[in-house]
């Protein structure tokens, strides 16, 4: 009888990627082992990307013994080794479970990437993830790259003088950033960065990195445009594109409310221009009195990011420099007193996301601050690492992703679930 659950894959010595003839996917909760259920499998979606896991030995269930199995030697070449696959999955997805494996002592350090569990069955690869936005804004299949490059090397001619268009130049050609691109291609979320300094040290910061054996994934912008600069980017698109969002605080800069001044000029100069479209703020949540003057100056919305709702996970990651997790609340309060839509970036990380503690925490956040929404995105990082380095301890068993995101829908009515900051104008 054929196996109805995906097959374990993993990689030969040669790089070639094979399904294993009798052991099961299995996926990981903070290190334990797990068999997905159906309805914890999606068919690995268009733009996702499959990794290697050097060091790492993948790991199988085997139905016929009823255990889990770690593999060391490739079934179909014996006195071969073989190493453990994972997923990173494309945008608007929420992993439900990581990669299951077994990591060797020598095993290098992972890049910063989500590595999702993934398998092979009728054809086709699966992974364990959900849905989580149906916005198309960054769907691998809206992207045209000739469009793209014609656009911004036009656009970056025709503002040679604005350093924030070639800065997002650069993004969107050399790194790929979605958010650039669709800035090229007129719509949806433009990104403004604009700070090349930051108050946090964070352990998976992807444009810095104190770490030898880590890379920084691109460069960090290394001046302060000037509110002209910054409207001159924004203005425009605010006006003409269909959903539009601009947002300050991007994965190539640093903290955004460190230029404070610079940003309220900015957004000033963009509502004396326009009322269309909604501005945002991608921020740590550092300074409230800097977050409630950007209210105040006319900015919609913030979106603070968050790897937890304990602030003692909180500090272990962010390492913050002169600030505190209660800063972090005040910001969220005071977006919310001038009347703002606050969402939080928060960082998934299957069985320490849904940890009974972890759920606690966040429904207290949910009810202190009276945030709007909550941007359910994959945590970049190599997960062992990670935990190890915020010195996790495990309250109970995990309660599933799914299921955490269902009690909350029902505690929270209002509570809004997705992976991108909303347009929050309805004529945009």
């Amino acid at each position: 009888m054929t196996n109805p659950r995906p097959a374990l894959l993993y990689a030969n010595e040669n790089g070639d990627i094979l399904d294993h003839p009798y052991l099961e996917m299995v996926g990981s909760q903070a290190g334990r082992w797990k068999r997905p259920a159906p309805a914890d499998l999606i068919p690995l979606p268009e733009g996702s990307e499959l990794f290697r896991l050097p060091g790492r030995y993948p790991v199988g269930y085997d139905r016929r013994k009823r255990r889990f199995q770690v593999l060391t030697r490739d079934p179909y070449a014996p006195s071969k080794t073989v190493e453990a696959m994972a997923a990173f999955v494309s945008p608007a997805h929420t992993q439900i479970y990581t990669a299951a494996y077994k990591a060797q002592p020598n095993a290098p350090l992972l890049p910063l990437f989500a590595y999702t569990a993934v398998g092979w069955h009728a054809g086709r690869f699966f992974t364990t993830a959900v849905r989580v936005d149906p916005d198309p804004r960054q769907d691998f299949s809206n992207f045209d790259p000739e469009k793209i490059a014609q656009n911004a090397r036009r656009r970056m001619r025709q503002e040679s003088d604005n350093r924030l268009i070639q800065h997002l130049g650069k993004c969107a050609l050399t790194y790929g950033c979605a958010a650039a691109r669709n800035l090229f291609m007129n719509r949806w979320e433009a990104p403004l960065p604009t700070s090349p300094v930051c108050n946090a040290r964070c352990l998976g910061c992807i444009s810095l990195q104190e770490r030898e054996d880590l890379c920084a994934t691109q460069d960090r912008i290394t001046f302060v445009p000037s509110p002209a600069e910054i409207a001159g980017v924004a203005v425009p698109h605010l006006m003409h594109a269909p959903r539009a969002v601009v947002s300050f605080g991007q994965g190539c800069e640093g903290e955004p409310l460190l230029q404070g001044p610079t940003l309220e000029e900015a957004v000033r100069i963009m509502r004396r221009e326009t009322s269309r479209g909604t501005i945002n703020c991608n921020t740590n949540g550092s300074l409230p009195e800097v977050i409630r003057r950007l209210a105040q100056a006319g900015c919609d919305s913030i979106r603070v990011s968050l790897n937890s709702a304990r602030p003692e996970y909180y500090h272990a990651y962010y390492r913050p420099k002169g600030y505190s997790f209660d800063d972090v609340i005040r910001s969220i309060q005071a977006m919310k007193a001038a009347g703002g839509f606050v969402s939080i970036n928060y960082f998934v990380l299957p069985g320490f996301t849904d940890d009974p503690q972890e759920v606690k925490a966040l429904c207290r956040l949910v009810e202190t601050t009276g945030l709007d929404f909550i941007q359910m995105r994959n945590f970049n990082a190599d997960p062992q690492w990670i935990l190890a380095a915020i010195g996790y301890k495990p309250s109970g068993k995990p309660q599933g992703i799914r299921k955490l995101m269902q009690l909350l829908r029902e505690r929270f009515p209002h509570l809004q679930f997705g992976y991108f900051n909303p347009c929050l104008d309805p004529q945009a």
